[in-house]
């Protein structure tokens, strides 16, 4: 009998999250506990205080979602949880939490690479996406241009060589005293401001596959220094549309490049607004299918882990008991 039913559970960075996803992609629950009120007054995550408030977090969001599935324990097939990356100590309470219930409940489980979680955010609401597809990942760890050939079939063709764009939101949302978390303050208050009012620099955006955006976020520091009267609105929006504008390049060139049918965005700043819009009219100008991952399936959540150890599962098995924490894991390719 196939493993049909997967428990995911997700505790890499600041979410504790448990969902139930049958077949890989009908989600029965999906139950996320943010701790963003926890390390707002920090200005950002703290891991320790992330692991503690995961280890008095996690049971009962795994008990919320059983709930809401209407499954009992004994109707669950596997247990999938992220192994890594993300935070060490965030990472061993997911996956001892996981690793407990299966050997409790007798059921295989699956240790799941986050970043291939996320890109299959995407067929939890499209299961039919054809591929191959050209997938932007773009979150506070992580910026990367994925070429994704079949399922479980991946080519980085690019990444970041040195802050992730989530991260340059969030420093520069510290500069403009925006607060935390910085990308949706700054996707808020971009709406009143003009992505055209400042020429900030778009580096490498012509040059091979990989990211910069240290040089952007520097930009937006000196520019504030010098020119303090500039609308702080506006600043927001030109930051935002040179990080939108990079990103889109890139991606639009490697689906010419690689025959891609379709543009993706998955991660965390896959819900900024500006980059949504910009990614739909690149997809309607090439000719090629955008998908959108709604906000909810963007962020950190344990459906896409469920469906990520379904296909998983399905094509190596189930994972050792000994598989530990890897706070650097990359993702798979051939």
């Amino acid at each position: 009998m196939p493993a049909d039913v997967i428990l995911g559970i997700e505790t890499s960075c600041d979410e504790t999250a448990a969902a139930v996803v049958v077949g890989g992609s009908d989600v029965r629950a999906n139950v996320v506990s943010s701790q963003i009120d926890i390390h707002a007054k920090y200005g950002g995550v703290v891991p320790e205080v992330a692991s503690r408030a995961h280890v008095d977090t996690i049971m009962p969001v795994v008990e919320e979602a059983l709930e809401v599935s209407g499954l009992r324990p004994d109707e669950i097939d596997a247990v999938a949880a992220t192994h890594g990356p993300g935070l060490v100590g965030a990472l061993l309470v997911g996956v001892s939490a996981a690793k407990a219930m299966a050997l409790v409940w007798d059921v295989p489980f699956i240790g799941v690479n986050h970043l291939e979680a996320h890109l299959y955010a995407s067929f939890l609401e499209e299961p039919d996406l054809e591929m191959p597809l050209v997938i932007l990942l773009v979150s506070g760890g992580h910026t990367m241009l994925i070429l994704m050939e079949d399922h479980l079939r991946y080519r980085v063709l690019g990444a970041t060589v040195d802050d992730a764009a989530g991260e340059a939101f969030d420093k520069v949302a510290r500069v403009l005293d925006l607060g935390y978390p910085g990308g949706p303050a700054i996707d808020r208050l971009s709406g009143d401001g003009d992505p055209a009012a400042i020429a900030f620099p778009r580096a490498m955006a012509n040059d091979g596959w990989n990211f910069s955006f240290s040089g952007v976020k520097t930009a937006v520091v000196n520019h504030v220094r010098k020119n303090p009267d500039t609308p702080i609105a506006d600043v927001a929006a030109s930051f935002q549309e040179a990080v939108a504008d990079v990103l889109v390049t890139k991606a639009r060139k490697a689906a010419r490049e690689y025959g891609a049918t379709g543009l993706c965005l998955a991660g965390g700043v896959a819900a900024n607004s500006r980059l949504r819009e910009r990614v739909s009219e690149a997809a309607a100008a090439d000719g090629l299918r955008a998908f959108l991952p709604s906000r909810a399936m963007c962020t950190d959540n344990a459906a896409m882990v469920a469906a990520a150890g379904w296909w998983r599962l399905a094509a190596d098995g189930p994972s050792g008991l000994d598989l530990g924490a890897d706070p650097s894991l990359r993702l798979p390719t051939d």
